[in-house]
């Protein structure tokens, strides 16, 4: 039988071991012959000479792994230990990971278009992130706020969307300010609650680590190191997207996330989001990733639905113009209003 011990250094071994273990227990699981033991910063491996010193060889290459990524998965583990190779391990994808999120899931951009937005955050400080539902453009983007403050690039995040309703009358609603506005910042928390754990996340709204608020309360402001999401921004009025643009302070991250096939404003055409983008895509520091249909990572149906009713409201766009043609034809009579009879 042979012994050796390994040092876990510069690694924190209650991140490494995993909650309760389970990243030590299932290394265990991959090799039953050998015995190991851990105790703080050490491991020590009893087993046969020929085994030992091959589990040895690939643990090391997962202790380099993790001091590089910061992070081990039972995915890594499993390519590393029972299939793996030394030195970097032959993780497919491995540049497209955003964050590990709970429970070690791991965040990537997954498609073209999320992979822009997350190369263009590298050397523009706002960007505009567009397209239809299901693309990905919220998540991804609240998936780089959350790594820019584990990073500690920024000192807080600030999320908003305008709290307006979505085809649909919800009258009164009870509990204090916060209560009242969270069915609109729903999906803002569904994402968060993916990358933070719950109580961490709690600990920060309280803080004002985490700001989630309508987009009305960021009048007035000035957000000095902060990453700042505006989502749902195709229910902004111009003036709207004009107010929180010029919140912009120092050392800080602007995204703009919206569909401009899903405006619920009463009037659709107070719309600012196209206009505002138009106005400020030239300008320096600026960047606009335009999603489609393509970058749809939700229920594979979504995409079929999405692109259903793009077709039927083309449709609807090519009949009015139609119709406008047809009343502007020379010497076709004009219309006679109810007024004018």
């Amino acid at each position: 039988m042979t012994e050796k011990k390994i040092e876990l250094e510069g690694i924190d071994p209650r991140e490494f071991y995993g909650a309760a273990n389970a990243n030590l227990s299932h290394i265990s699981s991959l090799y039953p012959k050998l015995r190991l033991v851990a105790r703080g910063s050490a491991i020590k491996v009893i087993g046969e000479k020929k085994e030992t010193e091959a589990f040895s060889e690939r643990f090391e290459a997962l202790l380099k792994y993790y001091s590089k990524y910061g992070h081990i998965s039972p995915e890594v583990i499993d390519r590393m230990l029972r299939d793996g190779k030394n030195g970097e391990p032959p993780v497919e994808g491995i540049e497209d990971i955003i964050l590990y999120g709970n429970n070690g899931n791991v965040i990537r951009a997954r498609t073209a278009n999320q992979k822009k937005l997350v190369k263009e955050y590298d050397t523009k400080d706002l960007l505009f992130a567009i397209g239809p539902a299901g693309s990905g453009k919220t998540y991804t983007a609240i998936a780089l706020a959350v790594r820019a403050l584990k990073n500690k690039e920024v000192k807080r995040i600030i999320l908003t969307r305008p709290a307006v309703e979505a085809g649909e009358k919800l009258g009164f609603l009870p509990g204090d300010m916060k209560e009242k506005l969270d069915p609109y910042l729903q999906p803002l928390y569904d994402a968060l609650n993916d990358m933070i754990p719950a109580a961490k996340l709690a600990k920060f709204v309280e803080e004002g680590v985490v700001q989630i608020a309508p987009l009305a309360y960021m009048r007035g402001r000035t957000l000095d190191n902060a990453f700042v999401i505006l989502d749902e921004a195709q229910n902004t009025t111009l003036p709207q997207i004009k107010m929180f643009l010029t919140r912009m302070g120092k050392n800080a991250k602007f995204i703009v996330t919206g569909d401009i096939t899903q405006i619920d404003l009463p009037r659709p055409s107070d719309s600012g989001l196209t206009r505002a983008l138009e106005l400020v895509r030239p300008i320096k520091g600026i960047s606009a990733i335009m999603f489609d249909k393509s970058d749809i990572v939700r229920h594979p149906l979504v995409k079929e639905i999405v692109e259903v009713f793009d077709k039927y409201a083309a449709k609807l766009l090519r009949e009015s113009e139609q119709r406008r043609a047809a009343d502007q034809i020379p010497g076709k009579p004009a219309k006679i209003t109810h007024n004018e009879k």
